[in-house]
C-alpha cells in the first residue's frame, strides 16, 4: 500500500472517529418542563398560580392531566403566547415561578397564603400575623391535616375568613410580608397547628388544646 493511500485512509478514519464523537456531543432538544402526564410539586405550584389566576378550575393534586392542559391553553391564550398546553420555561417565567420549584417558593403561594393572613390576622400585630403563616405551613406537615397548602386552607371548616367571605377581601400590604416570612421559616407560634380567638369562640375541642402561647388577641395552640 503506498503513502497516498496510507494517507487517506487515516484520513477516513479520523474523519468517522470525529463525526461519532460530534455526534455523541450533539445537543438534544430541551424536554417540556412540565406536560401532560407530569407529575410532582413544579406541577402543585402551575396548578396553585393558574388557581389564582381564575383559570384553572379543578383541584391542585399535582398530577397534570386535561384540566392543567386546558387552563394552561388559556393562559397562554390572555398572554397572547402560543397555545401548546405545555407549561415549557417561558410559560414558567411568566408565572412567576422558577423551574423545578416547590410551592413553597412560588410568588403564588406568598399570594395564596398573604390573603389567608389577611383575612384570618386583620388588625392583628405583625407578629401574629406571621404566626398564624405558620400555623398553615406546620398543618402542611402535619399528618392530621392535608399536605398542600392550598389543601389545608380551603380544607372545609377550617377557616372563619373562607365561609364568612373575608378571605375575597383586598389583602393587607403587611400580610405579604408576614407570608414570606413564614415561607421563609419564622415560627412565633411555636409550632401551633391551632389557633383561635377567646372571645370568639366557646368550642370545646378548640378550647381542650394545649397552649403555647398568646399573641394579640390569638391563643396558638398544639
Amino acid at each position: 500500500m503506498n503513502s497516498f493511500f496510507k494517507i487517506a485512509i487515516a484520513s477516513a478514519l479520523v474523519i468517522a472517529t470525529l463525526a461519532g464523537i460530534s455526534a455523541q456531543i450533539e445537543p438534544v432538544a430541551e424536554p417540556a418542563v412540565s406536560q401532560q402526564g407530569s407529575r410532582g410539586r413544579e406541577v402543585e405550584a402551575i396548578q396553585q398560580t393558574l388557581k389564582d389566576y381564575g383559570v384553572f378550575y379543578g383541584e391542585v393534586t399535582g398530577y397534570y392531566g386535561s384540566q392543567t392542559e386546558a387552563a394552561v391553553r388559556r393562559f397562554q391564550r390572555y398572554n397572547g403566547m402560543k397555545e401548546t398546553g405545555i407549561a415549557d420555561a417561558a410559560v414558567l417565567k411568566k408565572l412567576g415561578i422558577s423551574v423545578g420549584a416547590t410551592p413553597a417558593s412560588t410568588q403564588a403561594n406568598v399570594n395564596l397564603l398573604a390573603r389567608i393572613i389577611s383575612a384570618e390576622g386583620r388588625g392583628e400585630p405583625y407578629e401574629g400575623q406571621v404566626a398564624i403563616g405558620a400555623v398553615i405551613l406546620n398543618r402542611v406537615e402535619h399528618p392530621s391535616f392535608p399536605d398542600t397548602l392550598a389543601g389545608v386552607i380551603y380544607q372545609p371548616g377550617a377557616f372563619t375568613a373562607i365561609t364568612d367571605g373575608q378571605f375575597n377581601e383586598p389583602v393587607a400590604n403587611s400580610s405579604y410580608s408576614a407570608a414570606r416570612d413564614a415561607l421563609n421559616g419564622w415560627d412565633p407560634s411555636g409550632g401551633a397547628i391551632y389557633y383561635f380567638n377567646p372571645a370568639k369562640t366557646t368550642n370545646k375541642f378548640i378550647w381542650s388544646r394545649k397552649l403555647i402561647t398568646v399573641i394579640g388577641a390569638h391563643r396558638f395552640c398544639a
